[in-house]
């Protein structure tokens, strides 16, 4: 299943994230790797998550390695440290579905870009030395694997900011 993609406005989100580099193959490791190193460091600070986690897309290059951050969003502002660290999904005008199937993010992201294109909508993007750069793409883990074990029944949502 992959949703009709929709228009919203959103606003400003703080979270607090580890980044970090991965290939398409290695995302499979590396995402439920430092989510849980995320996670177990909100639980030393006593601070809870305020939605669900993501998967950040600051640049694709998906022949070689993707600039990644793997966070959660918290309701005010969080200092970090040397490992986590504290950012901002940006407020603006965001185009975004939700899909079900964990193997099913290439067509999902793919069916929203080309949505976007039939609809005439720039992207906050850029071409970076090392691929395509984001102001703000990422997927929200809508499902908690430790509640749905079956990534076939999992939920997420792609969400794309729009160029201002």
């Amino acid at each position: 299943m992959i949703s009709e993609p929709k228009l919203e406005d959103r606003a400003e989100q703080p979270y607090v994230g580890i980044r970090t580099q991965a290939t398409m193959r290695e995302l499979g490791t590396v995402i439920p790797q430092r989510l849980g190193e995320v996670f177990a460091w909100l639980g030393t600070q006593g601070v809870a998550p305020a939605g669900p986690p993501f998967i950040r897309y600051h640049v694709i290059d998906m022949a070689a390695k993707l600039d990644i951050e793997l966070g959660v969003p918290v309701a005010g502002a969080v200092p970090g440290d040397d490992r986590v660290s504290a950012g901002t999904l940006p407020a603006g005008r965001y185009a975004t579905l939700i899909y079900q199937d964990a193997g099913r993010g290439i067509e999902a992201n793919a069916a929203l870009l080309e949505w976007g294109a039939r609809q005439g909508l720039a992207w906050d993007s850029w071409a970076a030395a090392n691929g395509e750069g984001f102001g703000a793409r990422y997927e929200s883990f809508l499902t908690d694997p430790q509640v749905e074990p079956d990534p076939k029944k999992w939920e997420t949502e792609v969400a794309i900011r729009l160029a201002s």
